[in-house]
Parts: structure tokens; sequence; C-alpha cells
């Protein structure tokens, strides 16, 4: 996408807390970079006035929905920053496809967001349980795509079998929402539990629920006693998104049980 699209933006703006993917990117398209804090608004908007050149467009990019904090990027905000300027945001919506917005079409989805200075990538491989990396749009927008990306030009085709399981999946989530509200149910029922318990989370649709480390809680100790009851959890350290200490990392899955949910809640209850 920012390779295909590179003659469109002048300067590029990163959320310093994007993933590894999106400053791999940049280095395909050889435009200046500016970092600004994670998820500020207010320091976007500073860099944009003391580091855009009078005549550049700026591009700004970002996580959708953070792989470890499970935060969402202010996507309306961002577009009332560069618009006015000529520019641009470009998501990566890796976990957001299939999780958010009514149709589950991610982030944009999410807002109620239909702007042509928007694009968004995904993945097949996350909510979807497929493989590869997927832009969509119009036909005339992905021709556009095809002819202006060097990745795309004589690359080897996905192998059938995954293609076809790809497809399959897309056409479940569209035609079956009531996954993504039996999931966005238990995101909520899960977070008002921990939160009883004392931990601060925001109610938010993000199925990433992230229990940030804390002087008196060891998350090294609470994973291990969670998987020694059949509970699995990720422990992150040095993911991009990831609190200062680290964070403990619950995947919520719209085919999780309330009993299941209930348990984790008792466990985490009886650990901390």
């Amino acid at each position: 996408l920012i390779q295909a699209t590179a003659h469109k933006f002048d300067h590029i703006f990163i959320d310093k807390d994007a993933h590894f993917s999106l400053w791999d990117a940049l280095l395909s398209c050889n435009k200046e970079i500016t970092p600004f804090h994670h998820l500020s608004v207010d320091d976007l908007c500073q860099k944009l006035k003391t580091e855009l050149h009078a005549t550049e467009r700026p591009l700004v990019l970002s996580d959708g929905l953070f792989p470890v904090s499970g935060e969402i990027a202010p996507l309306a905000d961002y577009l009332n920053l560069v618009k006015p300027l000529g520019g641009q945001v470009y998501l990566d919506d890796a976990h957001a496809v299939g999780v958010l917005g009514s149709d589950g079409l991610g982030t944009a989805n999410y807002y109620g967001i239909s702007d042509e200075a928007c694009q968004t990538s995904g993945t097949l491989a996350k909510a979807l349980g497929g493989f590869g990396g997927i832009l969509w749009g119009e036909s005339k927008w992905i021709n556009y795509l095809d002819r202006n990306s060097r990745f795309l030009t004589g690359s080897s085709p996905l192998p059938v079998p995954v293609v076809a399981a790809s497809a399959k999946a897309l056409e479940l989530a569209r035609l079956h929402p009531e996954l993504r509200l039996s999931l966005e149910k238990n995101v909520t029922f899960l977070r008002k539990g921990l939160i009883s318990l004392g931990f601060t989370l925001q109610q938010s649709p993000s199925p990433i629920i992230c229990i940030k480390s804390e002087r008196d809680l060891n998350l090294d100790n609470l994973q291990s006693a969670l998987f020694k009851r059949g509970i699995a959890t990720t422990l992150v350290r040095s993911y991009p998104s990831t609190p200062p200490g680290g964070a403990l990392r619950i995947a919520v899955f719209s085919n999780h049980s309330m009993e299941q949910l209930q348990r984790l809640i008792n466990n985490i209850k009886e650990l901390v």
C-alpha cells in the first residue's frame, strides 16, 4: 500500500509504538520520517506544525487496533489534522479486521468513517484463521495497487487450498454477524469481571485485554499458575505497544463460553 501510493505523500508521521511491519514498510519509499508519541493527537499536531514543510503532504501511519495494549487509534482526530494539509492516514488493521465495526471491516468501520483519505490493510491470519496480508476495495483501486507495487509484480500466488480456506473464512465472517455479537458479549463480560477484581481496564470492544505490570503483581508467576490450571495467556515483554514492565495479554474468542471466562476470572481472583 505504501509503496504503490508513495507519490501521494511526502513526509511520514508514525506512532512510535507502531508494529514492526509499518517501520519496515517505510524503507520501501525513501520518505522523511517523524515519530510521534503513542496515540497522542496533541503531539502529532505539534509535530505537523514544526516538522512538515510548506509544500509537503503528510501521511500518518499507525496500527488500528494495537496488538498488546488493545488500544484503538483515534482515527477521526488523525484525519481532522491531516486532511486540511492534503494528507492521508494508513492503518495496519491486522487485529481489527473481522472484529471491529458493525460489518467487521476494522477500525474505520468501528468509527463509521468512509473516507478516501483513510486506507487500511489487514491480514487473513488473525480473526479469520487464514493466511497472508489483505487489501480490499473496488476493482479499480485493487488494479491500481497491482500496477504500481513491485511487490506484486511477478510474485507467486498463494497455494489454492490456502486461498480457498481464506475465502471461506471471509464468507463466514460476512454471513454470520452473530459471531461478532458473541465476541462483543464475551469481551464485555470478561472486562467487567476483571475490573471488579481491581484491574484498570477501559470498556472497549477490543478482544485484546492487557493486564499491565504493577509493583505488587508478578506477571511471571500469574501466567505460570494459570497455565498449570489449564488456562493459556501470553506474557509479553518487548512487542509493539507493550506497557513498561511487560503485560499479560488475554485474547478473547467468540466461541469462549461464559463458564470458561468465569473460570478465568475466578482463578485470577484466587491468584492475585
